[in-house]
């Protein structure tokens, strides 16, 4: 069990399960074309059950190796899963469900350790995302009230209705032809209509949205500062070891010298 541990552990059985992601998701890509499975649909076909068995053998080589251990790392639990659901039979009226193949790529994130780390400070910025998008979603509705008030007779395609112009604002915040498409259509006929439409891009575009950024650059930085810390406790454990056991050692060594001293001392006289 112990050799199987160490397999497992390896940075080579890493490496090689992390290609096989990657060349089983060329793969998968490769399926769409027509012309591609024309010439060589079995042999993709065949590659593709190679690489469902290799990732079957490498949970069970993980199941083997750390039991129900191997549920308390989320991560696990994410390839588990990913796997499970790609294992779905595929029979007619779930044929949607071979779509759901590509998703094995995704255990590139548990796979790639930089790409763990972004993933891991994405979900620990989540409780200030979610602040952010509340007060973002705030402002849309007012917003989407106010414009359905003000332009809604004149342009009821876009402003017609709350869900049109929460439709239409959202556009106008992505700054998708916000100006040729819908606001200078609207200041033809509402001349002030750019009071509404440049403050409610400068607060949705350049501001609440930069926050989403300023959390997750935030949520990085912390990831990693404690990341620092833990490898500097770390070393700083191994150093204080290190040192024990050498004073340790040089306790030792003194006592037998010392032992070998009183050893020859007690001949002396006899000689």
């Amino acid at each position: 069990m112990e050799t199987l541990r160490r397999i497992v552990e390896s940075s080579k059985f890493q490496n090689f399960i992390t290609a096989v992601i990657a060349i089983n998701a060329i793969i998968l890509g490769l399926e769409t074309s027509q012309t591609v499975m024309n010439a060589a649909g079995s042999i993709l076909y065949l590659l593709d059950q190679i690489a469902v068995a290799i990732f079957v053998i490498e949970l069970l080589m993980k199941l083997a190796v750390y039991r129900l251990g191997f549920f308390r790392r989320s991560w696990n639990i994410f390839d588990f899963t990913i796997v499970a659901i790609t294992l779905l039979p595929m029979g007619q009226g779930v044929s949607v469900l071979r779509a759901l193949r590509i998703l094995r790529a995704f255990r590139l994130i548990s796979t790639v350790p930089s790409m763990r780390k972004v993933v891991e400070a994405l979900m620990k910025a989540i409780p200030g995302m979610v602040s952010v998008l509340t007060l973002l979603l705030l402002v849309f509705y007012v917003s989407a009230v106010m414009a359905t008030k003000l332009f809604g007779s004149g342009f009821p395609e876009w402003f017609g209705t709350i869900g049109a112009s929460l439709y239409s604002l959202f556009q106008i915040m992505t700054l998708e032809s916000w100006s040729m498409g819908i606001v200078r259509p609207v200041m033809e006929i509402y001349p002030l209509a750019w009071l509404f439409f440049v403050p409610f891009i400068l607060v949705t575009t350049f501001a609440v949205l930069n926050l989403f950024i300023a959390i997750v650059v935030d949520a990085m930085a912390t990831h990693v500062d404690v990341e620092e810390t833990q490898t500097r406790t770390e070393l700083g454990l191994d150093h204080h070891e290190i040192l024990r056991e050498l004073r340790e050692l040089r306790a030792e060594v003194t006592r037998l010298a010392d032992g070998k001293k009183d050893i020859e001392t007690v001949r002396e006289p006899g000689e």
